[in-house]
């Protein structure tokens, strides 16, 4: 019946009892799943990890600036990774500094929820954030 037609025979599911066939147009069909494929990937969002680096030695003033600037990256739906990185005699005072993390992420409580909490990893502590 295919073959008169000019379509193709194929199968929908071979392991069923008795198999499935159906005749369509093969090319057609996989033109139609290659423009659906084309459509989802369209709208699907991609999130980014926007990086903030500090030293230790960090004023309030210049934190509350790097605040502001996770605040406008979460706003836009991106991951924020905070990077609070060390120098020479600032990794003698590591424990010393965690608090610096803690009051960023305290400070984004309201938009933002922790993923990673702050991990030391060779010379910087890393805290990764993400929107609520």
């Amino acid at each position: 019946m295919a073959d008169e037609q000019g379509l193709d025979l194929v199968k929908i599911s071979p392991n069923a009892k008795p198999p499935v066939c159906k005749i369509i147009d093969y090319s057609k069909y996989k033109y139609e799943q290659a423009r659906k494929e084309k459509e989802a990937r369209k709208k699907q969002k991609t999130v980014d990890t926007k990086e903030i680096r500090f030293s230790p030695n960090i004023d309030t003033n210049d934190l509350n600036t790097k605040i502001n600037q996770a605040r406008k990256f979460l706003s836009k739906g991106d991951k924020v990774k905070v990077n609070l990185r060390f120098r020479g005699r600032e990794l003698a005072h590591v424990d010393a500094t965690k608090h610096i993390l803690d009051e960023f992420a305290e400070a984004l409580s309201d938009c933002a929820q922790v993923d990673k909490p702050a991990k030391f990893e060779g010379r910087s502590m890393i805290m990764i954030l993400s929107q609520k």
